[in-house]
């Protein structure tokens, strides 16, 4: 059912854990199957010098958290905001069909922890004190990326036949 590496990945999962002073942090959450990531980034000279997470979930929500960290440490911003759901399913060698939501999960909460870390410098050093209107940010589909009304049920512009499920931006 997983491949060799998905496993290794599960049972030996690398960069676990949080970065108490991280420069940026994006959580996203599936409510279906109650998979929570968070990913913590420490960013030096425009690279992720160090990311780790935090996942509460299955065997493929831990495996992919891993290898997104993995594949985005030591990448410039713009290389990390690259990386695809569908690299890093591949990267693992693929996820059962039921799983795929898992590699949608990794990939965007690497993308809201940049996207953090960029707020944070647009705002400048008291970024920290104004970091409470979250509630007003909207919410985006994980399968096309379309923002979408705070607490829309579902995506107005996905095509995708499986349905969409919007995250919240903390």
């Amino acid at each position: 059912m997983y491949s060799q590496i998905v496993m290794d990945h599960f049972t030996n999962p690398r960069n676990a854990g949080v970065l108490e002073d991280a420069d940026g942090v994006g959580e996203v959450g599936n409510p279906v199957c109650g998979d929570m990531m968070t990913f913590y980034i420490k960013v030096r000279d425009g690279r992720l010098e160090d990311v780790k997470f935090n996942t509460f979930g299955c065997v493929a929500a831990i495996a992919v958290s891993s290898m997104v960290s993995e594949m985005a440490k030591g990448k410039t911003l713009e290389e990390a905001k690259k990386i695809t759901n569908k690299a890093v399913a591949d990267a693992l060698e693929g996820l059962p069909k039921n799983k795929l939501h898992c590699s949608n999960l990794g990939a965007e909460a690497l993308k809201l922890a940049i996207r953090n870390y960029e707020e944070k410098q647009a705002l400048g050093p008291s970024s920290h004190l104004q970091s409470a209107s979250s509630a007003s940010k909207p919410d985006y589909c994980t399968h096309c990326d379309t923002e979408e009304p705070v607490g829309a049920a579902f995506c107005m512009e996905c095509d995708n036949d499986t349905g969409c499920e919007l995250i919240e931006v903390k």
